[in-house]
């Protein structure tokens, strides 16, 4: 192997499209499963550059022969550079945090900050929030040792005004984990997590909830890959190519996720859109039958609701932990708060809504066999709708059009996510 990734598991990672398009070289994910494989990777030194990720990134330290100052300072190497058979470790997580967090405009001057999780990067948000001034920086852990408070008692501390996630809770495939409520800190002002897989974690919806600051890890680990890059090849890489990256990699993988009325052209429209994305299409009412062996018909009545709810809402969060997608979903998807919330994490939102004259009873709906029992669902769907979208398209026009409009406002959401 000439240029990679290490750590312990890296199905979730963005790292390689992002190294191949900065540097132009083949770039491998190489999981290790514990310390031993780690240590004899660096002991064989038979690569030419590497990245370290979690759980790796102090062993690393240990197996270089040299340390940049910074990263000795912080205590963690995530580059390492192979130089005639010396081992040469660097820290570009500092620089990446430092960038996302300016980016989102998270201030730490004269901030309490708290800490979740105790692992390399805490070592190295550790040094930016304090080197750019704060007041003090907790740290969190399960067990609440070595210095650390457990999390109960970190929720304590009403003074905190900065949270952010150093650990792996909430990230692809345990979506959903949240170490903490952050209604706890009174004085909260931002928070960020360095997990990038889901986009939004749980602790982000609930900080997007109280309508506080957030950001997740994605610009970091573009800007910590431009950096580590130009070590790689020895080059000045415009920063520029940051924003570009982030741009083109955000827009690839997330989902597009359709929501609205039966019959207000869901599938059409999902099928229309995944064409002009280039997006996997996925019908979740369709994957409810496969996995059930039947008909919506057959698992669907009146009054009978619950058990075909809770296979939907396993079969929503399955689909909506994975990215790259553009997914129709269930006209009743948005009863449960904690299918909008799977669906957001990854997705775009989008209300498609049919005026009510427009849409048709009957067919394979259960639930909407008559226009009286149609009109019933409108009236207590609709609201639910409008709360759990990012936009909402008129399906008012040509076909066409409207997957068009469908599209332009999939972008529009995420140039807001940037801004």
């Amino acid at each position: 192997m000439e240029y990679g990734l290490i750590g312990q598991k890296l199905g979730h990672s963005f790292s390689k499209p992002i190294h191949e398009a900065l540097g132009g070289y083949a770039y491998d994910l190489v999981p290790l499963p514990d310390e031993d494989a780690a240590r004899a990777f660096f002991a064989s030194r038979d690569f030419r550059a590497v990245n370290v990720t979690i759980p790796y990134k102090q062993l690393a330290l240990a197996a270089c022969d040299e340390v940049d100052e910074k990263a000795a300072a912080i205590g963690a190497v995530n580059t390492v550079i192979n130089r005639s058979g010396r081992l040469y470790g660097y820290n570009t997580d500092y620089a990446g945090f430092a960038y996302m967090t300016k980016r989102a405009g998270i201030a730490f001057q004269n901030r309490t900050v708290l800490l979740l999780g105790t692992g390399g990067t805490s070592r190295t948000v550790t040094a930016v929030a304090r080197d750019q001034g704060a007041k003090e920086v907790l740290l969190a852990s399960r067990s609440g040792k070595n210095g650390a408070l457990s999390y109960e008692d970190a929720m304590k501390r009403k003074d905190v005004e900065v949270v952010v996630n150093v650990s792996p809770a909430g990230m692809y495939p345990n979506n959903g984990e949240c170490l903490l409520d952050l209604t706890a800190f009174p004085r909260l002002e931002a928070v960020a997590d360095v997990v990038y897989n889901p986009f939004h974690t749980a602790l982000l919806q609930q900080a997007e909830a109280l309508g506080v600051r957030c950001v997740n890890g994605l610009s970091m680990l573009v800007a910590q890959a431009k950096y580590a890059a130009e070590y790689f090849t020895d080059k000045k890489i415009p920063d520029g190519e940051i924003e570009s990256i982030y741009r083109d990699l955000r827009a690839k993988q997330a989902n597009l996720v359709l929501i609205g009325m039966p019959s207000c052209g869901k599938t059409s429209l999902g099928k229309a859109c995944a064409k002009l994305l280039g997006k996997r299409f996925v019908d979740l009412d369709a994957e409810i039958e496969r996995q059930e062996g039947r008909p919506i018909s057959q698992i669907l009545a009146p009054g009978k609701e619950t058990y075909f709810r809770d296979v939907e809402s396993r079969v929503t969060a399955r689909f909506a932990r994975e990215s790259g997608q553009v997914l129709s979903t269930g006209g009743g998807v948005v009863l449960r708060e904690e299918n909008v919330a799977a669906l957001r994490q990854n997705g775009v939102v989008v209300y498609i809504d049919r005026p009510l004259q427009d849409l048709q009873p009957g067919g394979a709906r259960p639930l909407s066999q008559s226009r009286q029992a149609l009109e019933a669902q409108y009236a207590v769907r609709a609201p639910l709708y409008q709360k759990a979208c990012h936009a909402k398209v008129n399906n008012d026009a040509p076909f066409y059009t409207v997957a068009d409009r469908v599209k332009e406002r999939f972008y529009e959401v995420l140039d807001c996510e940037r801004a």
